[in-house]
């Protein structure tokens, strides 16, 4: 006994073949059925047939598509149909709000189009030092406080980071290994010479690097934790390591090519 799926495709190939024999059949008797007369109407029977042949077969087609969604359809599985939802675009981060202080200015303070490059700055930023910074340092994220101005949690314990390209007429000082400070240095892309350190902090250490770089002085810092005295979680040698990558240094350049920070300038006597 055949199946119910035999029975449907049965039926589909009958209503085909007739349809293509009605369709044939209406078609006006040639005058001249003789050489390139027989042959054209070979070619326009031929033409008729595989149209409707084709628009038969999409209804019948059809059909069965619609008889296996609706209940009792032949024991046939309904059809899914799965719609991908159209990509939606990754809106950055929100900052970490920090209050200033009294007299302390913010980035809330900027000109639109100002805040708006120094925002830009920042993500980029962001996404940089997440892919270079250890994974001992957590999540990086901006502030709103400043464009020099990050933050990196671990587990809950949030370490603040500077990541300055500030203009300035003086070179940076040499790390001087004096009161527990501990340095380290390496040779940048182009000869530039870095110097990492840490520095002790109460019971904890600060981490950094320093270079210049054209007219800015370069730093990228990573504080303790304060209230739980816990040293920033990397070490010079891998604030070296991100201080030569590609993308750092082209961070450096957007920087110093367009500054975002105020010009250093030495306080006679300071």
């Amino acid at each position: 006994m055949g199946t119910t799926e035999d029975t449907a495709d049965a039926r589909t190939a009958l209503l085909v073949r007739e349809a293509m024999d009605r369709a044939t059949a209406e078609l006006p008797a040639l005058l001249d059925l003789a050489g390139p007369a027989r042959a054209e109407g070979r070619r326009r029977r031929a033409r008729v047939r595989v149209a409707v042949g084709a628009g038969v077969l999409a209804v019948a087609t059809l059909g069965a598509v619609t008889a296996s969604l609706l209940p009792g359809g032949g024991g046939q599985r309904p059809v899914e149909v799965v719609v991908a939802a159209p990509p939606s675009p990754t809106a950055p981060p929100q900052p970490v709000h920090i209050e200033p202080t009294p007299g302390e200015s913010s980035m809330a303070g900027l000109a639109p189009t100002e805040r708006a490059r120094q925002e830009d700055f920042q993500n980029r930023a962001v996404g940089v030092l997440q892919s270079l910074l250890p994974p001992t340092v957590g999540t990086v994220q901006r502030t709103d406080l400043r464009v020099n101005f990050f933050q990196a949690t671990k587990d809950g314990t949030a370490f603040p980071v500077i990541f300055s390209v500030r203009p300035s007429g003086e070179k940076p000082q040499p790390c001087l290994e004096i009161k527990g400070r501990v340095c380290a240095k390496a040779t940048l892309p182009g000869g530039i010479e870095a110097h990492a350190s840490t520095i002790p902090t109460g019971t904890a250490t600060e981490t950094e690097v320093s270079f210049r770089y054209g007219t800015c002085n370069v730093r990228l810092s990573v504080f303790p934790h304060e209230a739980s005295n816990t040293s920033a979680p990397v070490t010079p040698a891998q604030l070296l390591e991100v201080a030569k990558a590609p993308a750092f240094l082209d961070l450096v350049r957007t920087a110093e090519a367009q500054p975002m920070e105020k010009e250093q300038r030495s306080v006679p006597g300071g």
